[in-house]
């Protein structure tokens, strides 16, 4: 509070004696310096009482180049008002700050090349093929809120809160949604002084059901005065530059913290350029400061998704400069919408680092075809564009869910967080469809580059099944991939399962080498008579994931393929 005073003294004063002009000497010199010094006293207390009101309220970072509006007025006002020398030297600082108004109101126009060139992303082909061992993050912000919603009545004196932002993370090495106990307004503040805790639910398991953990919260986002989170923060950091609002991580002992990102200017108030955070301890208010290099290792979203956004903005408009983006746009690509968080979807790798996810789309309206796709590390911000197969013409994250719309048309469900990832060498869309409640009803997966190729399924990991053989079906990367070499067997049949898949049959078998192979009937029609004891040569593709791909199979007994 003391720099917003010492602020607001020193503007006070410079305003005063801008806008006052000072009496000319005459008659009555001693009335005129008398009426003089009271206007200019009242002045400066008004100014003074303004800008508090207006620091406090509004929490804009304290530095000098915030004042350039009120500079232009003060001394506009103070030359009008002024005569003779006095009018001039005004005048004349006038059209300084006029200057400098200009030179942050044009900043867009001239800086594009920087925020690009701040932004510009390592290029791959295509992200490294999805571990089938692995569960993607499959349970959608929406369907877990409303899970959340659902449990509130867990939390103490229910009537005074509210559910706050999700955020999904990795705790104790599983991926789960965080979401905070806000207050509902401001005279349940009043009557509460802190939050009760905090949800978490997993992010991969849609039956799991939303627990509440006791952790209470004297500083949040949804307090009032002092106990504002984000006014906190300013108080304690007033000339720091931040972006995005604050955000809410849990460490492995349950602890929460609330963070936030900082960074600087790309120039004259324009653009941002991450660069580290702020964590509170929001039962104590304690803050501490980390750069991005620094930052502790529970933290998983440290760059916030919206500072990510702009980030993909800047990389996909400004490749040839600001007005290439307003009228050539030679080059140009749009991050999509389609994101659960300002435009961005978190997701995790699978040595458990988070990524922001986003697809790039033509400028050009009416074309669903992905230009490339981005992934951001929420931890250091660096990023990676991948082109995706060059030779093949992917849909977007819109185009995808416009499919899942038309699949299930009837039943009015849509889908959310469609996220691209590399099944079985096949850059594929993974999308949870929820009913018009925002009940997760299915999984569904679409090759981007074939659309025709698509299944659903009532879990991730059914639907990846299904997914596996529509791609040995179809002409697809699995039969020509590069990274699989393929490989002879033979063996006898120790196990066998056999389930229907649409008008085929799917055929899991394990053999006396011990390894797991699965084989639909459209590629190996006699492999409906597939029983245990059987003698086969299986040829197949070396994926190294848990069930193989079989390319062919001669079962002995029936001395046929």
């Amino acid at each position: 509070m003391g720099s917003i005073v010492l602020l607001s003294i020193i503007i006070a004063v410079a305003i005063a004696l801008l806008v006052v002009p000072f009496t000319k000497k005459g008659v009555k010199e001693q009335k005129a310096i008398v009426n003089h010094t009271a206007i200019l006293i009242t002045t400066a207390i008004f100014v003074f009482i303004i800008s508090v009101v207006f620091f406090y309220l509004t929490k804009v970072d304290l530095n000098w180049t915030i004042l350039w509006p009120l500079l232009i007025i003060a001394t506009l006002l103070g030359s009008i008002a002024a005569s003779g020398k006095e009018q001039i030297l005004k005048g004349s600082l006038f059209f300084i700050s006029l200057v400098i108004g200009i030179y942050m109101l044009s900043a867009p126009l001239w800086n594009a090349n920087e925020k690009y060139r701040g932004a510009k992303m390592n290029q791959k082909v295509e992200i490294e093929p999805f571990d089938e061992h692995e569960t993607p993050a499959s349970v959608p912000p929406k369907f877990a809120r409303n899970k959340m919603k659902k449990a509130f009545g867990q939390v103490p004196n229910t009537s005074y809160y509210q559910l706050g932002n999700l955020q999904i993370q990795k705790v104790n090495g599983k991926y789960v949604y965080i979401a905070p106990v806000e207050f509902s307004g401001f005279f349940k503040w009043l009557k509460g002084k802190v939050t009760p805790g905090y949800f978490i639910m997993s992010a991969t398991n849609a039956a799991d059901n939303p627990k509440f953990i006791k952790q209470e919260m004297t500083y949040t986002p949804s307090s009032y005065f002092q106990k504002n989170l984000e006014r906190h923060i300013r108080l304690a950091n007033p000339t720091k530059i931040f972006y995005g609002d604050p955000q809410l991580e849990v460490n492995d002992d349950g602890k929460p913290y609330y963070i936030r990102t900082y960074g600087t200017f790309v120039s004259a108030r324009n653009g941002f350029k991450a660069s580290g955070i702020v964590m509170v301890d929001p039962k104590t208010g304690a803050s501490k400061t980390y750069s991005l290099k620094h930052v502790p290792d529970f933290i998983d979203g440290a760059v916030s998704p919206e500072a990510v956004s702009l980030q993909n903005s800047y990389f996909g408009k400004y490749i040839h400069g600001f007005w290439n983006s307003v009228f050539g746009k030679r080059d140009v690509k749009l991050p999509t919408d389609e994101g659960t968080e300002a435009n961005v979807s978190p997701i995790f790798d699978d040595h458990g680092n988070m990524y922001y996810f986003t697809d790039f789309t033509s400028p050009k309206a009416g074309v669903d075809s992905m230009l490339g796709y981005s992934l951001t590390n929420g931890k250091t911000g660096k990023a990676t564009y991948y082109t995706g197969n060059l030779q093949e013409s992917y849909m977007d994250s819109q185009g995808n869910l416009q499919i899942v719309e038309k699949k299930f048309i009837e039943k009015k469900w849509k889908g959310s967080m469609p996220i691209l990832y590399n099944f079985y060498g096949e850059a594929s869309w993974f999308t949870p469809v929820l009913d018009s409640n925002g009940f997760l009803q299915t999984y569904f997966i679409v090759s981007a580059a074939n659309p025709e190729i698509s299944v659903n399924a009532e879990t991730p990991n059914a639907a990846l099944k299904l997914y596996k053989l529509a791609l040995q079906r179809g002409d697809s990367s699995l039969n020509r991939s590069s990274t699989s070499s393929i490989k002879t067997v033979s063996g006898t049949v120790l196990r066998v399962y056999k389930e229907k898949d649409d008008e085929y049959t799917s055929v899991s078998f394990l053999l006396s080498n011990h390894k797991n192979f699965i084989v639909s009937s459209e590629v190996s029609p006699l492999a409906v008579y597939l029983k245990e004891g059987d003698k086969v040569i299986v040829k197949y593709l070396n994926t190294g994931e848990q069930f193989l791909p079989v390319k062919d199979m001669t079962i002995k007994d029936l001395n046929v393929k």
